[in-house]
Parts: structure tokens; sequence; C-alpha cells
């Protein structure tokens, strides 16, 4: 029996600049995966820190945080998703391609939408959880758990009265 796992995928500024969410979102079914979240989000400069803290010692740091938050595209918000299901990780990375446009497979989605700009930041439409480790951290930092159709990770209730569940 194959493993489930759960995957978080941003549809970033510029593919929603784009119209390109209906694109991504069929390429994405071809995974044959489920939807178990999905949210438009306003990226604050403290969320896209957080979603890329592992990449602030880079050069392009700065420039990736004002990409994530839409300061390129005028569209402050990114459309953020939950997919599980057997290899929910590697279906998704195959799909959406290398994280440099120019690398990635024409066939795949930062391939065919992807874009390096004049100022050589990285326009590739789509984030994809790296691993396991990686996705259950991302999903966490953009959903709370009942904004998720069914338990993917632990959690703990932290009021009686709501019933209000948060991470553990």
């Amino acid at each position: 029996m194959q493993q489930r796992e759960a995957t978080l995928v941003l549809i970033k500024p510029d593919g929603l600049a784009k119209s390109l969410t209906g694109n991504v979102l069929t390429r994405l079914s071809e995974a044959k995966l489920e939807i178990a979240a999905a949210k438009c989000v306003r990226v604050s400069k403290d969320l896209a820190e957080e979603h890329y803290k592992s990449l602030s010692h880079k050069p392009f740091y700065s420039a990736l945080i004002e990409y994530l938050m839409g300061k390129y595209h005028g569209r402050k918000k990114v459309l953020a998703l939950v997919y599980v299901g057997p290899n929910a990780i590697k279906k998704v990375r195959e799909l959406s391609g290398a994280t440099n446009p120019e690398e990635a497979e024409p066939t795949t989605i930062r391939g065919q939408y992807g874009r390096i700009t004049t100022k050589g930041v990285y326009e590739n439409v789509i984030h994809a959880s790296s691993d396991s480790t990686e996705a259950e951290r991302e999903i966490k930092l953009w959903f709370q758990p009942d904004e998720i159709i069914f338990s993917l990770y632990r959690t703990k209730v932290v009021s009686q009265t709501q019933r209000e569940k948060v991470w553990t």
C-alpha cells in the first residue's frame, strides 16, 4: 500500500496576474491527488520571510520576498493549496519542473509559464514543497488545522467552548 502524503502548493503572484490559475490546476489534476485545503492569502512580509527562511543567506533573498508578496505584479496574494495522496510531493514536483524556468522541461508548469525577468527574478508561477519535512512545516505555516478537510498532523484543543485546534 502506498503512503499517503501531503504537500503545499502555492500559485504565486505572477501566476495569478497572468490568469494561469485554471491552467495550473488543470495540470496538477494529472497527479490524481486530492485537494485537502485551498485559500487565497495576502502574503505579509513575515509570512514570506518565514516561508523562505532557509534561503535567507542567499543574495536573491530580498527579491524573493518581494516577489512572493506580489510587489512585482500588483497581486499581493497567492493561492495556497494542500494536495494529499500517494507520492504527492514527487508527483507535484515533477509536474512543476525545475525551479529555474529556463532549465525546466517545456512540458512542465514552470517550463511552459515561467520566465526570468531582466532583473534576474525567477517568475516560476508555482511553489511545491521539496520533501515531507518541509511540506509539514509549510502546511502548518499557511493553514490552521480547521482549514484542512481532514487531520494531517497532531493537534490539541485549546478552547473547550470553541473547540479551536492548534498544531502541536
